[in-house]
């Protein structure tokens, strides 16, 4: 069995800044085990027209400016030439098309176990596949007579397939917009919510909102519990809002059931509809640390600021406000690694 001094599970963006992090910490080369063909995370497989709302400038991992004009808003395929380049930089031991299975501890160590059956041991762990590897799809009544077709966020890749459709996309967040606004040009949408939608400027007094979360120092702020608790709001400049109305995007309340043939609005009203797509979220899941005491009852990761709190050596990277408002972002993940490889390394 080979050895090493840190593994870190997932080689997305927590799993890559970590890694660029963590020489400076103490630790040797680190091993990166990513389970896709290349480490750039879930960013490959995310629709076509993703873009970001944080400009270039706040969108980066530690040591690489992102390339380009500073002040625009990087595409997906920006983001995932991006995560290349940082990959070729990284001294680190990096294996592709290896998805960890178990991780357990054993004599003060822990031992990684991938799919094919390889192990290696190491005295920390650090789990970084994030928030973006289980699609979370929430089930209404009457969904298994409906003989339309129900699909995540994460298996939308254009329009074009729903072209003369009648579509309604489920959710309140920036890419239930995105989407609902790109799909109103070829079929009929609702946009259905369980609250209305909350619209915020992305520019403020001339600023990008991102400046003044930088220039407040609220988005470093460990103020996770209150972050928790604000609702979803949809970064705007404007344009996603007009290309809504422009498309008559119909915004309703969430509908109540499905039907064999469409759905059931809350007040009853019932429609012929060919594809609900759930832009819902995701879960998070860290399967391979089952039985290792490093989660709670419901699956969720058990730890004060990313590190584990009721096991020794193990942390985790890329979880939605884990520290701050910026935590499972670009430019967030590497205060967070800083963080979390310093204490493991005491």
């Amino acid at each position: 069995m080979e050895h090493t001094d840190l593994i870190i599970i997932g080689a997305g963006q927590a799993g890559l800044a970590t890694a660029a992090l963590a020489r400076r910490y103490g630790f040797g080369r680190p091993l990166l085990l990513e389970a896709a063909a290349e480490p750039a995370g879930s960013w490959p497989d995310y629709y076509d027209s993703l873009t970001l709302f944080s400009p270039a400038r706040y969108s980066m991992l530690p040591g690489l400016t992102f390339p380009g004009n500073p002040d625009r808003y990087p595409t997906r395929d920006e983001v995932v030439d991006y995560l290349r380049q940082y990959a070729t930089r990284l001294d680190a031991d990096v294996r592709t098309r290896t998805r960890v299975t178990s991780v357990r501890r054993e004599g003060g160590a822990w031992i990684v176990t991938a799919e094919d059956g390889t192990s290696w041991s190491a005295p920390a762990v650090i789990a970084a596949t994030g928030n973006y590897s289980t699609p979370n799809m929430p089930v209404l009544p009457g969904q298994d007579a409906f003989t339309g077709r129900v699909l995540h966020a994460a298996e939308y890749r254009g329009p074009e397939p729903f072209d003369g459709q009648r579509v309604v996309v489920v959710g309140g967040g920036n890419s239930a917009v995105q989407i609902a606004a790109e799909l109103g040009a070829v079929a009929e949408v609702s946009l259905a919510t369980r609250r209305p939608l909350g619209w915020m400027p992305q520019t403020i007094l001339g600023r990008d909102l991102h400046w003044w979360l930088k220039y407040t120092r609220l988005d470093v702020a460990p103020i996770r519990r209150w972050l928790e608790k604000l609702p979803v709001s949809v970064l705007d400049d404007g344009r996603y809002r007009a290309a809504l109305d422009r498309h008559g995007v119909d915004q309703r309340s969430m509908f109540a059931r499905y039907e064999a043939d469409g759905v059931v609005w809350d007040d009853g009203t019932k429609e012929r509809v060919d594809a609900v797509l759930l832009a819902t979220g995701y879960q998070l899941a860290f399967p391979y640390l089952e039985g290792t005491g490093a989660l709670d009852h419901d699956g969720q990761p058990l730890h004060r600021g990313g590190v584990a709190s009721s096991v020794p050596g193990l942390g985790f990277v890329g979880i939605e406000f884990q520290r701050s408002f910026s935590s499972k972002t670009l430019r967030g993940v590497g205060r967070d690694a800083g963080y979390v490889l310093a204490r493991l390394r005491r």
